[in-house]
């Protein structure tokens, strides 16, 4: 059946009717006072989703823009800084890092493990004259399905130096608790087309008011993510340049049903989500590819036996219309990576499931019973 396919994947993630019907409408002047206005209502609520007061910027883009931004803005040429860099978006930090010539030093775990906060601290801690400026990670590694400890990370920076911490949370935020004043971060970037359940096009910049001092003294070159301009013209309720309009149609739609959910019932319900997937998973024979412990509430990594991962995604798009996501680099074949960010419901959850256990035993490859998988999700998704 055509036209039926269910995206389970890290982005972009499904998105509610009524987020697509508010993009049909006709686009305004995005000088005009109606979009003034939603550019003020969306601005509170994006500062209601990163839990700050701090300002939260709206950038036509995607979430790479938004990490680009947070280094160009804070940073001058010849800087000292950490990566983490345990997946394919850590190593996205350092390529964007050294282009702006800063001087990179890694942090690095294999893929499937999460950075060791030690391993910062000792960092820091031999800095005794204090130049390095930043520690730059990804919060969700989305590659391979890990979360890392950014409040602990974090936590290291602000005890053992004057660093800036700069996160890449595009599938963190709206899927994970990040209460960037409690924690104290400095700089998040997130992305339209993940946990706000909106398709691609926007990104967002979260900067502190110790980010904007640093913003001072950046000497890196900017223009069109020259975040100064965009705080200039949010504080007049615009855009420095013609941004998405329609696409704020639909960040108005979405913020306002995260709103009506709730942060804390929006974290319950990925982290239920979470765990309905690994126990299923593991119920049928499979290995989690993440360590214990450190898997994401937006994506679950798995790494199956004796069959190559790509077969099983092809089947089950073709049987079952559900697009699952692919290992990168060195990890294709050896994994898929199953999304429950954002649009997702119990049903998606169990469709999913259902599929991967099916698939499986049409290929002879089921090690288990039939139907161990999906009763364990069922039970998990019942108790929970």
């Amino acid at each position: 059946m055509q036209d039926k396919l269910n995206l389970m994947i890290p982005g972009p993630t499904p998105v509610p009717e009524n987020v697509l019907s508010s993009m049909s409408k006709h686009p305004i002047g995005h000088r005009s006072s109606d979009f003034q206005e939603i550019v003020q209502k969306t601005t509170e609520q994006l500062k209601w989703l990163h839990q700050t007061t701090a300002d939260v910027l709206t950038i036509t883009g995607s979430g790479t823009a938004a990490m680009e931004a947070g280094i160009i803005n804070t940073l001058s040429k010849g800087d000292r800084v950490i990566c983490g860099n345990n997946g394919k978006f850590g190593e996205r930090w350092v390529k964007v890092a050294k282009a702006y010539g800063l001087d990179v030093k890694t942090v690095e775990a294999d893929w499937g493990q999460p950075l060791d906060p030690n391993q910062f601290k000792r960092i820091l801690e031999e800095d005794t004259s204090e130049t390095i400026k930043a520690v730059i990670l990804t919060h969700s590694e989305t590659s391979t399905g890990v979360i890392n400890d950014l409040k602990t990370i974090n936590n290291e920076v602000k005890s053992n130096s004057k660093a800036i911490t700069i996160a890449d949370c595009v599938t963190s935020l709206g899927a994970s608790n990040i209460p960037m004043d409690e924690w104290g971060i400095d700089v998040i970037a997130s992305g339209s087309q993940k946990g706000y359940m909106i398709p691609p096009g926007l990104s967002f910049v979260a900067m502190s008011k110790r980010a904007w001092e640093f913003n001072n003294q950046s000497n890196l070159p900017k223009f069109y993510l020259d975040l100064k301009q965009y705080l200039k013209t949010v504080n007049k309720n615009s855009n420095p340049f013609t941004p998405a309009i329609n696409l704020y149609f639909a960040l108005e739609a979405s913020l306002k049903m995260m709103q009506k959910e709730g942060l804390s019932n929006i974290f319950t319900r990925h982290s239920r989500h979470q765990k309905a997937i690994q126990e299923g998973v593991k119920a049928m024979g499979l290995n989690l590819f993440t360590k214990e412990g450190f898997g994401s509430p937006a994506i679950t990594a798995v790494q199956p036996k004796n069959i190559d991962a790509e077969n099983i995604r092809k089947a089950i798009k073709n049987d079952f219309d559900i697009l699952l996501a692919g290992g990168q680099d060195h990890l294709k074949g050896k994994i898929f990576r199953i999304g429950h960010l954002g649009f997702v419901n119990d049903r998606d959850i169990v469709s999913v499931i259902s599929a991967l256990e099916s698939t499986l035993d049409k290929m002879g490859k089921l090690e288990v019973p039939i139907g161990e998988g999906i009763a364990k999700t069922i039970s998990v998704l019942n108790n929970e």
